[in-house]
C-alpha cells in the first residue's frame, strides 16, 4: 500500500455519500472505498457517518478490524505536521 496517495481529513470528509458519490472511511491511516456495501447507503452506517477516520469508533463495533479487508484501499489519511 505505498503507492496509494494522500488525502487529508477535510479531503476524505468530501468523501461521505452526501456531498460526492464516493462513500469513504479511514481505519489506522489507510482510507477504504466503502461505497459498494448495502451497509454504507448514503453514506451512514449505524451510528458512523462515511467521511471520517473510524479508528477510535471500532472499539465499540460488534466486529474487528478484518472488515476492512473486503474493502479497496483508495489513499492513506495524512498526518498534520
Amino acid at each position: 500500500m505505498t503507492n496509494l496517495p494522500e488525502y487529508t481529513i477535510r479531503q476524505l470528509a468530501m468523501r461521505n455519500g452526501q456531498d460526492r458519490e464516493e462513500v469513504w472511511c479511514a481505519y489506522q491511516g489507510i482510507i477504504y472505498d466503502v461505497s459498494e456495501s448495502r451497509m454504507w447507503r448514503s453514506g451512514k452506517h449505524y451510528e458512523h457517518w462515511a467521511g471520517q477516520d473510524l479508528t477510535p469508533e471500532l472499539v465499540d463495533a460488534p466486529h474487528t478490524e478484518k472488515v476492512f479487508s473486503r474493502f479497496t484501499p483508495v489513499g492513506t489519511l495524512k498526518t498534520s505536521s
